[in-house]
């Protein structure tokens, strides 16, 4: 790879992240509210058909700011943007933003995050 090629290819990702941002700078989830992209799961059949299967595991694209509790605290949104989060397996609000399918989840309807 030469360094033309490989500055070219760093600036088209760079404008393919901000027009990503794009999307989510018309979007913001609110209080305890989080935006995720859900995984796609392609299997291919023995004759060669793909099925997509629903997948649980989604990142974490955008976030509310924070919930209050029972006894009338602030509590943070426990996870962050780039999280990859399991989901259950029914509900969220989908939402449609440049094409693409995103899906509103409560921060406490998400059932966990994976950790590296």
């Amino acid at each position: 790879m030469t360094i033309k090629t490989r500055e070219r290819s760093t600036s088209l990702r760079r404008r393919e992240s901000w027009q990503e941002g794009q999307a989510f700078r018309k979007f913001l989830p609110l209080f305890n509210q989080v935006l995720v992209e859900r995984s796609t799961a392609e299997t291919v059949t023995k004759g060669g058909i793909m099925l997509q299967g629903k997948v649980l595991q989604a990142t974490v694209v955008a976030v509310g700011s924070c919930s209050k509790g029972k006894g009338g605290e602030i509590q943070p949104v426990r996870v962050k943007v780039e999280d990859k989060v399991l989901l259950p397996e029914y509900g969220g609000t989908k939402v449609v933003l440049d094409d693409k399918d995103y899906f509103l989840f409560r921060d406490g309807d998400i059932l966990g995050k994976y950790v590296d």
